[in-house]
């Protein structure tokens, strides 16, 4: 799909399965903030816009049936496809959403949004959401304050380029005060318990410019990253690690 970011669509087609396995879940305390903040109920129509290979969508289709999940990579869908059978799966981006105007009460968008966060994007969720809807914006933030943590980021940083990151704060631009509110956060610390390999290595191999990189790039961010598990003392010969996030979630009402 040509509103697709090639970063977004060359690494998340090629590493999916490595997505799948190496990215963090969610903090349980989302269950209570999605019925709160965004007031999910068991009947409330809810479309995950950038669903990927449906981390978030297990979470939420333990709280409505009516769970919509918008997909444009392949990739992604299928592996979602997958693990999820019974949830509805559509192609689509978030400025060329396939559904209907007022379809549903909430949209969410988890580790998502930064890709697209555009007036047009904007516009087309304000149009699916029902008057009173609620936007979502969910993404696992790396606690760097934590010195190995900091280390892996000064390893993925110079790859970046343009390619957009929630860090960066530009996703904010979006929110002029034309189709929502302000975004208005809650933050939960969250742990990615496992291996090394699952929460270091398949979690920043499966990065999008970092999977998009020829063969001999990655191959020097892999010798990087299991360097640093090998020597520092927190990681080195460890069989699990907790990989500290601090899980940040927006909520923007729509505006009539």
């Amino acid at each position: 799909m040509t509103d697709v970011h090639a970063s977004a669509q060359q690494g998340f087609s090629t590493q999916a399965a490595t997505y799948a396995q190496g990215r963090p879940d969610y903090p349980r305390q989302l269950i209570g903030w999605l019925g709160e903040a965004l007031g999910v109920e068991p009947q409330s129509t809810v479309i995950d816009l950038g669903a990927g290979t449906g981390k978030f969508t297990r979470l939420l289709s333990t709280l409505t049936p009516a769970l919509i999940a918008v997909e444009p990579i392949a990739a992604m869908a299928a592996q979602l496809a997958r693990s999820l059978p019974d949830v509805r799966l559509v192609e689509g981006t978030a400025e060329s959403i396939p559904l209907g105007d007022a379809t549903a009460d909430a949209v969410v968008c988890a580790q998502a949004f930064h890709w697209f966060a555009t007036q047009a994007a904007l516009a087309q969720i304000h149009r699916v959401l029902k008057p009173g809807g609620r936007l979502g914006l969910v993404w696992n933030v790396r606690d760097e304050s934590v010195d190995w943590v900091a280390a892996i980021t000064a390893i993925i940083t110079p790859y970046e380029g343009d390619t957009p990151r929630f860090h960066t704060g530009r996703w904010r631009e979006a929110f002029a005060g034309k189709y929502f509110s302000a975004p208005e956060v809650t933050c939960f610390p969250y742990q990615h318990v496992g291996s090394p390999q699952e929460v270091i290595m398949d979690r920043f191999l499966s990065v999008s410019f970092i999977a998009a990189l020829p063969d001999a790039e990655k191959a020097k961010v892999r010798a990087q990253l299991q360097a640093l598990i090998d020597t520092h003392p927190a990681l080195q010969g460890r069989d699990s690690v907790a990989f500290p996030y601090q899980t940040q979630a927006y909520v923007c009402h729509r505006l009539s």
